[in-house]
């Protein structure tokens, strides 16, 4: 086993476990940002094609059939 000659001491610690703590932070940052934009992207996609297939139907009730015959 290794021996440490020197004494850990409270800054010691304090310090691991700040940059312990940073990274983890900014690693968790991360994945929540990616998270978010990738479920907004399909969020506006879902709206979007909502929004498409109620106006086509709307339009198909609206739209008038003209019917030509050849006499």
């Amino acid at each position: 086993m290794n021996v440490v000659d020197e004494d850990i001491g409270r800054e010691d610690i304090e310090r691991k476990f700040r940059e312990l703590q940073s990274d983890v932070v900014g690693t968790v940052g991360a994945e929540v940002k990616s998270y978010a934009i990738a479920a907004g992207a399909v969020l506006f996609i879902g709206i979007m094609t909502t929004a498409y297939v109620i106006g086509r139907r709307r339009g198909r009730k609206r739209s008038t059939v003209v019917e030509i015959r050849r006499i």
